[in-house]
């Protein structure tokens, strides 16, 4: 995207424009309690795919689902009863729960990074809260910022990162710095990140200690093994051709490709389309009684970095 970023005011003609824009794909930049995020609609996997090429991401680690309420929630997440009650009792607030993924919501596989747990949350701040209820979507929304820069806190900075590149921003003004979400899995309840909700709240609110675990920037911990979203069949990268007893899936033009993930070589495309490609390539493969899934050798820079490194996990060697 190379037109300007427009700058919009947090009211309900602000709100409704972004609303407007996220509904065509397009991303918003929006404030939070903590820093201003980067929002796109989460069951549109070119918006979250344009999430990690305006940022620059160079793997698809999961990312938070922020809803307008707790029936949007439900709707995306199964939650149990401890769920629901931390829920009601932390809820608008710096807390993001890591849960089921509800079977048939439409998040898109990006989000979740082919998990079947969701990191979802409910948050506090007006103008997020005023967008998402505009909306009536759930957004994914990681800092408004070029991975590995400083996290934004203004408008400006959010500009100074990614003007040009996204639809629109919303000036909320200053947010407050260093309260990120606390991160909590369930069943058992482990912390995944300490934030802006203390671990004693929780703890006091589940009668129980809470072990703590997993990584800040990885919330859905089973997705960081090395072998990951692993299809029944093999998966041999870098392929030129397909050998005897493979599904092939291409990348730009060709001819023999079984499916693609971008006819037209757009990287964009290709990692909107990577999870839904490779279970697609799967169930061919079982149909015709193939045992690899070859794929065409992909640029490795910008998002294709993310691509590759989500297959090298898909064709690790397994136990």
């Amino acid at each position: 995207m190379s037109h300007e970023t427009q700058i919009l005011t947090p009211d309900a003609a602000g709100y409704a424009e972004a609303a407007k824009l996220l509904a065509a794909g397009e991303l918003v930049a929006m404030p939070t309690e903590t820093v201003y995020g980067l929002a796109g609609d989460a069951r549109n996997d070119h918006a979250v795919a344009a999430i990690f090429a305006a940022k620059g991401r160079p793997q698809f680690n999961p990312l938070i689902v922020h809803v307008a309420d707790l029936t949007m929630a439900e709707q995306i997440a199964v939650f149990s009863d401890t769920a629901r009650a931390l829920a009601q009792a932390f809820w608008p607030g710096p807390l993001t729960l890591v849960l089921p993924l509800r079977m048939g919501c439409g998040i898109s596989d990006l989000v979740t990074a082919g998990n079947d747990s969701v990191a979802i949350r409910l948050p506090a701040h007006p103008v997020a809260r005023g967008l998402l209820s505009a909306f009536g979507g759930p957004l994914a929304a990681p800092s408004a910022n070029p991975s590995g820069k400083i996290s934004p806190t203004t408008a400006r900075h959010v500009l100074d990162g990614l003007g040009g590149k996204i639809a629109a921003v919303i000036d909320g003004g200053a947010c407050e710095v260093g309260v990120e979400s606390t991160i909590l899995s369930l069943d058992p309840p482990r912390l995944l990140r300490p934030g802006g909700l203390p671990a004693e709240a929780l703890e006091a609110a589940l009668a129980q200690p809470i072990a703590s675990g997993g990584d800040a920037a990885k919330p859905n911990a089973p997705g960081q093994l090395v072998s990951h979203y692993a299809p029944g069949a093999q998966v041999r990268m870098n392929a030129d051709a397909a050998q005897a007893g493979e599904v092939y899936i291409g990348f730009g033009p060709s001819e023999q490709a079984d499916l693609t993930l971008s006819p037209s070589g757009d990287m964009v495309e290709a990692a909107a389309n990577l999870f839904a490609s490779l279970r697609a390539a799967d169930d061919l493969a079982q149909a015709r009684g193939a045992t690899c899934i070859a794929i065409a050798p992909i640029p490795n820079h910008g998002l294709g970095r993310a691509i590759n490194d989500r297959l090298r996990r898909a064709s690790a060697p397994r136990d």
